[in-house]
């Protein structure tokens, strides 16, 4: 004869990813970020378990507390990594630029670098003034949809290759 417990698990197969969801938040006491059908059961399943058995010892949880770090938990390391400028590095020299276009918000301030590994290769681009462009590998270029061709031979967006489309 199932228990409890296994009775409550077994209905969270018939409930919708929105009752999951749910009674994630109930049981958790925090707001749910995904909406992964089979990590809510998961999930779902285990903090029954913890409740009706108990949750992790005293000892367990200052170990855990030992080995954890304060700082933001990223899931995946980002590909492209933005290089703010660095003070012992020589500051371009300014010069006026009038253009009509506003500067691109995707883009990082002038002097940054944007940092992206592909094939193997560790690719550097600086972001110029304003106007004036990029520089990689020594040479300038109007756009990053030019180093992207040149680096890859092919035509990519350049945005869409420094995966910088989603900035805001």
């Amino acid at each position: 004869m199932p228990t409890a417990i296994e009775r409550e698990i077994d209905a969270l197969q018939r409930m919708t990813t929105s009752e999951l969801v749910e009674r994630y938040e109930e049981l958790c006491k925090q707001p749910c970020r995904t909406r992964h059908r089979a990590y809510l059961i998961r999930k779902i399943a285990w903090r029954l378990q913890a409740n009706a058995e108990g949750d992790l010892s005293e000892r367990a949880r200052r170990r855990a507390a030992e080995l954890a770090d304060d700082a933001e938990v990223r899931v995946m390391a980002p590909r492209t990594q933005i290089v703010p400028p660095q003070p012992d590095a020589p500051t371009p020299v300014t010069r006026s630029v009038s253009t009509s276009e506003p500067r691109d918000p995707r883009l990082p301030p002038s002097g940054s670098a944007i940092v992206r590994k592909y094939k193997g290769r560790t690719i550097r681009v600086v972001v110029l003034d304003d106007g004036e462009g990029f520089e990689w590998d020594g040479q300038r270029y109007r756009t990053l949809t030019a180093i992207a061709k040149k680096v890859t031979g092919s035509h990519i967006n350049g945005f869409r290759f420094f995966q910088l489309e989603a900035r805001p």
